[in-house]
């Protein structure tokens, strides 16, 4: 019986992480199913979904990021899945949107607009931001791309506004793309 497992993995960056996850789950008769990985300031980070069979498949991975914990100085956490992960379309009627937002670093725009989405039960399904001196003038300007999952029956309107508000008080510019049609803009 096919069994389901999330891992993650956080160290010092450096070549190699990679291939010691992957032979890892190689290592333990797994398969690689989906992946996520960055590089955070100086950390590598990832996070995998990975399939397995047999009655032994969890024992094996438990041992296994173990041993790569001690040899290779990552942090490894895996879980089971109570079940196979639903795809995109499967997990629930939802539109997909693309969201940015740019402006002047300062504490509150993550916070800000994630509340506003979650209060709409708008799901989060990556998120990117970036800091970053402008040239010139040594300005940080930072920039949130969010990947998100609206509900039907999602107002754009009403989202728009909410948006348009946070992006007024903060002073900083939010798109939202849906389908490859604008739905918000604020400067």
């Amino acid at each position: 019986m096919k069994r389901w497992f999330a891992l993650s993995a956080i160290g010092a960056d450096r070549p190699g992480i990679v291939a010691d996850l992957a032979g890892l789950i190689y290592e333990c008769d797994c398969n690689l199913e989906d992946s996520s990985m960055t590089i955070l300031g100086s950390e590598f980070a990832v996070l995998l979904l990975l399939t397995g069979e047999g009655d032994a498949v969890e024992q094996r991975l438990s041992a296994a990021c173990k041993r790569l914990e001690w040899e290779k100085r990552l942090t490894v956490f895996f879980r089971p899945l109570d079940s196979a992960p639903l795809s995109y379309g499967a997990r629930h009627q939802a539109t997909r949107y693309e969201l940015q937002a740019v402006g002047v670093d300062q504490a509150g725009i993550v916070a800000k607009v994630a509340r506003c989405l979650a209060d709409r039960r708008i799901n989060i399904c990556d998120m990117r931001t970036h800091a970053r001196p402008e040239p010139g003038s040594g300005t940080v300007i930072y920039t949130m791309h969010i990947t998100m999952d609206a509900p039907q029956g999602t107002d754009e309107t009403v989202l728009r506004r909410d948006l348009d508000r946070i992006a007024s008080e903060l002073n900083i510019d939010v798109t939202v793309m849906r389908e490859s049609c604008e739905v918000s803009r604020q400067s």
